[in-house]
């Protein structure tokens, strides 16, 4: 060691000689208790001072059973070496004793199937930890493959403190050493220490170095057989028993349907044998080792399924401490600090090419995501066999709201086809369009504009019959009636999955609290604890009252940050932090629709000007169009930004476990982007012409600039159009060219830096990567959440305002069809695999539907009855129409002004655009003329219209939520077969557990029969010691 390194006691860590036992010994152990006679000559003299135990045969035989789990490879893996990988104390850490054995084959990649399983071949590979390392030759780097152990071997002969040696060959040659780099030494020791307290719980260890990533090494983990029993046991996995029953199948009639809907639809079913109907299935019940004989245990290798390994695995290594780590946390505090860079369970294998063996991952790429499959039912089993329920269960949540998009886009189509076929026979248009009504219309701005005529709207008012219309109250009405429906279809489709997926009675029990809050709680352990030292310092104590302290203290036995928790004191600046930022951000999102507002305004001002008639007759659909442009590109942005400024947010609250921490992220996502994405066209909808005052007494804002008016119309179109632009823009750009754009981009700048750093020799460059190194160069996965929130945010736009836009639902079914296998693509091809959680809800987003359902019922009456003319409309046929029909109806929503009340300034630089001097203009308004007592007053017909608006609102509020909550009560959360099989499945369970009593019973029995009618004395003992002996453990019963 270099200048001032420590003498320190030489230890051997051994896990397994050249004869597959493990060994171990301290310094000069080597022949102790007869290890020639117990390990053989070769691992008695495999390394000078590495041999047997001592105690003699006996206690080396206890010593390699108390360690054969440990062990990283068979026995009859005769290649292997023993290494030994003891930490040093250059920086102040403890030895360490953990240690990885690097397995050498002949032809290791073929043996391996190319990285999914460990060296021998045999062992597969149920996760991967990756890190960066140095390459250099130098004595502190770990040793990379099996090649370098004879040579490790022979350097070490005889010297048990010599450093390990690197790739280039034994160490002691006199080359200097090249200078420490004590942060990466740090990394390398936290890794050793926790890759040791990993092997101390059963996992199986293999390290890679040697791979075509220059400074990327790879370890492999194994999940032994007793690993898997013992944690499944832990997780109270259910897992399928040998008791087989029979489904009850429908009979008569249903029975009949079902065959024929089978057989209809037999052609849009996935080629997946899980897809297939199942008339038998296997009793589930939670795994035991005591019970193993329940359960069909012929082929282990099978029987845990990789994702049920590398959960397993997971759950190891996120329990598994590192006290080198500042805070005694699992692999997440490992990968936040980098001494880690990834951690991830592998993919089956390939999905595409030549001589690829069938896998999962290659039969979800054929049936599920290609886009050629976008007509089939999605295989929502073997989604939830590969990825875990949670991602099972988003997967068939959007299936079902895809399927529920099709009689809600039929329904839309026909409002819509009505509206296109009523619209030659709508009176108020078609005045609008008369020609031979002289409507002068007073000007749209001060000074530029001019007076314009009435008919020149004609388009927009033909426009806004198309979705404004009676059928669109119906289909507002219908539209809350369907969100209710597919609520209740979705809780009854989750039942069912939940009893297929063995989930009925799981309950999720508290995650393991995250780095970040563990460092917090340690740093306030810290403090409190520098506190008390410095009361104890000033306050002197007598003798009595240090060693009745120090009696307490060796007494308590838990650490002090488990009496410690982070109280609402400690969040309460992140709280704060987070009410200003949320309010800074909703207020600039309005800020923002301001300024669009003041763009609309000086725009339709500018183009006011221009000589073109063309130009002045299309002011109103360019500034519409160019606005909700603007506002589209601005809500893509913010919406990104919006969702790094959430996740900051929740990371400075510091959340306790993962699950709280995704339910606030989701909380602050969508709130600021609901507000974000919704606010131009709440504008629309509520407030656009509702508070712009009357000729000659306009509002303004900021003194300057006119509030805007609506079209002669309504908004309802304008709001059209704004909606359909958002909703169709955010879909096309940000859902489909952003999911498939980005993830390609990043993985081709990774694979570039990769090619960068890789080592050009040519062996290389002409070896195949191995499964873990392909699937490193995959982009990680980031969670649900944004998957979720675009297809809520969508959600939104297709029950929030359908009342102005009744095709939103067939667009929405459009966008979703390609999003299944966009999505679906994504997860096989370019994502890393993700690990797999149990899940029996969507969680939270259950909640969030639920509240958008019911706010759409609110938004919706007031769209019909604020926005559109429905309600003016009926009105005036009831209450002021002469004849029964709409035939002046126009003439009566809209108010005379004299031009002579303009205010200074204000009147048309060209009152005579029109060819003729106005005397008298129109505006759309409920007020008295200028010849009344009460001239510019607000009518009473403007009273009776408002009075009628609210009542609407009152009555179709109160009507479709109690329509909505009789839909919620007639259909019952759990289908009736299904909760028939969930009461059978517990009936055979008693019943299999009582028949097994039984049989303990009568087999106890029968012993106690023998042991009464016994011949003589040895009889009579035998089985009296055998039952009530000290040696008897009931195994047997």
């Amino acid at each position: 060691m270099p200048g001032g390194s420590r003498a320190r006691p030489a230890r051997a860590c051994v896990w397994r000689g050249q004869q597959g036992r493990p060994a171990r010994a301290g310094p000069g152990q080597q022949g102790a208790g007869g290890a020639g006679r117990e390990a053989g000559p070769e691992a008695a003299g495999a390394v000078d001072g590495e041999g047997a135990p001592p105690g003699g045969p006996g206690a080396q035989t206890g010593e390699m059973r108390v360690h054969e789990k440990y062990s990283t490879l068979p026995a009859e893996d005769r290649s292997v070496h023993i290494i030994n990988i003891c930490a040093i104390e250059d920086i102040g850490y403890l030895p360490s004793e953990g240690t990885l054995l690097n397995s050498l084959s002949l032809d290791p990649d073929a043996e391996c199937k190319y990285g999914l399983y460990f060296r021998d071949g045999k062992r597969k590979v149920d996760y991967i930890l990756v890190y960066h390392h140095k390459r250099p030759s130098s004595s502190k780097t770990l040793a990379r493959r099996g090649q370098q152990s004879d040579a490790m071997l022979a350097a070490r002969s005889g010297k048990q403190d010599q450093p390990l040696p690197g790739k280039g060959g034994p160490v002691g040659t006199g080359e200097p050493e090249p200078p420490m780099d004590y942060h990466e030494d740090d990394k390398r020791f936290r890794r050793e220490e926790y890759e040791g307290n990993l092997l101390e719980a059963g996992l199986e260890l293999e390290r890679d170095e040697d791979t075509k990533m220059h400074g990327v090494g790879f370890v492999k983990i194994h999940a032994p057989w007793s690993v898997l029993c013992r944690e499944a046991e832990f997780l109270k996995l259910k897992m399928p028993t040998k008791k087989l029953y029979h489904i009850n199948e429908t009979r008569g009639l249903l029975k009949k349907i079902n065959s024929v809907l089978q057989k209809i639809t037999d052609p849009i079913q996935p080629k997946v044998a899980e897809h297939r109907p199942q008339t038998t299935k296997r009793l589930s019940y939670p795994f035991s080792r005591e019970k193993q004989h329940l359960f069909d245990l012929s082929d282990k290798d099978s029987f845990f399924d990789s994702k049920t390994r590398s959960t397993i695995v997971y759950e190891i290594l996120k329990r598994t401490t590192c006290a080198k780590a500042k805070y005694s946390m699992g692999i997440t505090s490992l990968l936040a600090n980098g001494v880690y860079s990834a951690a991830y369970p592998l993919h089956d294998g390939d999905y595409e090419g030549e001589n690829v063996r069938f896998n999962d991952r290659k039969l979800l790429y054929e049936e599920w995501a290609s886009y050629g499959v976008f007509y089939k039912y999605q295989p929502i089993d073997l989604v939830r066999k590969y990825f875990g329920e949670k991602i099972g269960l988003y997967f068939a949540w959007l299936g079902v709201y895809t399927q529920m998009l099709i009689p809600a886009s039929v329904v839309g189509v026909i409002v819509f086809l009505y509206g296109c076929a009523t619209v030659d026979e709508n009176i108020p248009s078609m005045e609008m369009c008369d020609q031979r009504r002289n409507i002068t219309m007073c000007p749209l701005c001060d000074k530029t504009c001019s007076y314009w005529k009435m008919s020149s709207a004609c388009a927009t008012a033909r426009a806004s019959h198309l979705f404004d219309n009676p059928a669109t109250v119906f289909f507002s009405v219908f539209m809350a009636l369907w969100a209710a429906t597919f609520m209740e279809h979705w809780k009854r489709k989750q039942m069912r999955l939940n009893y297929r997926w063995d989930l009925t009675g799981f309950e999720e029990e508290e995650d393991h609290p995250r780095a970040e809050y563990e460092a917090r709680v340690l740093e306030k352990s810290l403090r409190k604890e520098t506190r008390s030292k410095e009361k104890r310092r000033h306050i002197p104590e007598e003798s009595s009252n240090k060693w009745k302290q120090r009696v307490k203290t060796a007494m308590a036995g838990v650490k002090l940050t488990d009496k410690v928790k982070l109280t609402w004191r400690d969040r309460f600046p992140a709280y704060f932090t987070n009410l200003v930022s949320i309010v800074f951000m909703i207020a600039v999102t309005f800020a923002i629709v301001l300024g669009v507002i003041i763009y609309r305004i000086s725009m339709a001002a500018a183009l006011a000007m221009n000589s073109s008639p063309s130009v002045r007759s299309n002011i109103r659909v360019t500034v519409t169009a160019t606005a909700v442009i603007i506002n589209l590109v601005v809500i893509i942005l913010l919406d990104e930004v919006y969702g790094c400024i959430a996740r900051w947010l929740t990371k400075i609250e510091v959340p306790k476990t993962e699950k709280s921490f995704e339910e606030r992220l989701i909380f602050k996502a969508f709130l600021l982007k609901f507000v974000n994405s919704y606010t131009p066209i709440f504008y629309v909808a509520f407030f656009k012409g509702r508070f712009v005052g009357r000729p000659g007494d306009y509002v303004y804002i900021f003194r300057s600039f006119r509030m805007e008016e609506c079209a002669p119309g309504g908004c309802l179109m304008e709001l059209c159009i704004q909606l359909s632009i958002i909703m169709l823009g955010k879909q096309l750009i940000q859902n489909n060219l952003f999911e498939i754009g980005i993830p390609k981009m990043k993985k081709f700048i990774r694979y570039l830096r990769l090619e960068h750093q890789r080592t050009y020799d040519h062996e290389e460059h002409g070896k195949r990567k191995q499964r873990y190194e392909l699937d490193y160069t995959l982009e990680p996965f980031a969670g649900l959440t944004p998957e979720y929130m675009e297809m809520i945010i969508q959600f939104g736009f297709v029950t929030l305002f359908v009342a102005s836009f009744p095709l939103a639902p067939l667009f929405a079914l459009l966008n979703n069809i390609i999003e299944i296998r966009l999505d679906a693509k994504k997860f096989v091809t370019e994502l890393r695999r993700p690990v797999a959680v149990r899940a029996k809800d969507i969680g939270i987003w259950y909640n969030i539907l639920r509240g958008v359902g019911k706010l759409a019922v609110i938004i919706n009456a007031f769209v019909i009855s604020f926005t559109s003319d429905f309600i003016p409309r009926l009105v005036y046929l009831y209450m002021y129409s002469e004849n029964g029909t709409m035939h002046g109806f126009v003439n009566h929503t809209l108010s005379s002004f004299n031009v002579s009340d303009f205010q200074n300034g204000t009147a048309p630089n060209d009152p005579m655009d029109l060819g003729y001097e106005v005397q008298i203009c129109r505006y759309k308004d409920y007020r008295e003329p200028p010849w009344s007592e009460h001239k510019y007053d607000i009518s009473k017909d403007f009273w009776a219209v408002l009075a009628a608006r609210l009542a609407f609102v009152i009555v179709f509020q109160n009507l479709v939520m109690f329509m909505s909550d009789f839909v919620d009560w007639v259909i019952p959360d759990i289908p009736k077969d299904i909760s028939q099989q969930m009461h059978k499945e517990k009936v055979l369970m008693v019943e299999l557990f009582m028949r097994e009593e039984q049989g303990k019973q009568q087999l106890l029995d029968t012993w106690m029969e023998k042991d009464r009618r016994g011949d003589g004395p040895c009889n009579n003992h035998k089985p009296k010691a055998h039952l009530g002996g000290p040696e008897y453990h009931g195994g047997a019963l």
